[in-house]
């Protein structure tokens, strides 16, 4: 969406920041915007180059150019990471927009978890993969957090690609455009941990939200009748990247609680498989350890 400077004379002229957010967070929210005026806020501190805390100062200020034409854009359901370029994800702010999958906050928790057994692992500089990275939310987000650690994300998407690659020169880890499948070579059997926020809907499925239906990339969303077909991709991958010992943390659908950690459960490969719910109590990642015999 190309950002216009209001017009002279326009409907913003000599109004004050604080009305402008009372009748942007009312479209929004008339729009079924979940976070009307958490958005509306959003925006207008994206305009004024302040973060959110800092809007407070600014509310008997008149209203930024473009304000409107940002809050159309939100009333018709474009996401809020493709009106400002950026997704905050943790520690992290990625570059993000059309074609990219734009992250989301169940997936911290899976972070959380990673950073944990990162914690409890031996190597001083262990070697974290990231399988079908998108925009690279987790591999930057552990390579922020974990500065120790050698992250690698692998990402097969072309459209993801360039984003990747801008994410990863910006957050120091390593970008790789290549599929799952013998991905990484080099480092088989080499791995501490193995972390993916794989496409897990299943085809024919309709996303509730406008925002995931319309602007998220189906390749980033589907995976085959069941759901499940990139989960197999990511077991298989890291059953052959990790070291004996080594863990691996895989996202998947509130739906999926038991048929996830089936894929993992079922192959002898694998100890300690056990599923984790996010913050709000759903199904949400699984984690599994490489047999050490």
């Amino acid at each position: 969406m190309k950002v216009m400077a209001t017009r002279p004379g326009s409907s913003s002229r000599g109004r004050q920041l604080r009305d402008a957010l009372h009748s942007a967070q009312q479209r929004l929210e008339a729009s079924g915007v979940a976070s009307p005026r958490g958005d509306a806020e959003l925006l207008a501190a994206h305009l004024l180059g302040v973060g959110r805390s800092e809007l407070w100062r600014h509310l008997e200020s008149p209203v930024p150019a473009g304000f409107d034409d940002l809050v159309a854009g939100r009333s018709d359901r474009i996401p809020l990471q493709h009106l400002t370029g950026w997704a905050y994800f943790r520690t992290v702010a990625l570059a993000v927009g059309p074609g990219v999958f734009s992250p989301r906050p169940e997936t911290e928790v899976v972070v959380g978890r990673a950073l944990e057994l990162l914690g409890d692992s031996d190597p001083v500089e262990p070697t974290v993969i990231d399988l079908c990275a998108g925009s690279g939310a987790i591999a930057a987000a552990l390579s922020v957090e974990a500065p120790a650690a050698q992250v690698h994300a692998v990402e097969r998407d072309p459209g993801a690609g360039p984003w990747l690659v801008r994410n990863a020169d910006v957050h120091g880890f390593t970008a790789h455009l290549a599929d799952i499948d013998g991905c990484l070579p080099e480092l088989d059997a080499a791995a501490d941990l193995v972390v993916a926020n794989p496409p897990y809907i299943p085809e024919g499925s309709v996303p509730r939200d406008p925002e995931v239906a319309r602007f998220d990339p189906a390749v980033a969303l589907y995976s085959g009748a069941d759901g499940l077909e990139h989960t197999r991709l990511v077991e298989r991958a890291a059953a052959r990247l990790l070291r004996p010992g080594g863990w691996v943390v895989v996202e998947h659908g509130d739906q999926q609680g038991q048929s996830v950690p089936a894929i993992f459960a079922d192959q002898d490969v694998w100890t300690d498989v056990a599923d984790h719910v996010d913050l709000a109590g759903r199904d949400r990642y699984v984690t599994a350890r490489r047999a050490v015999n």
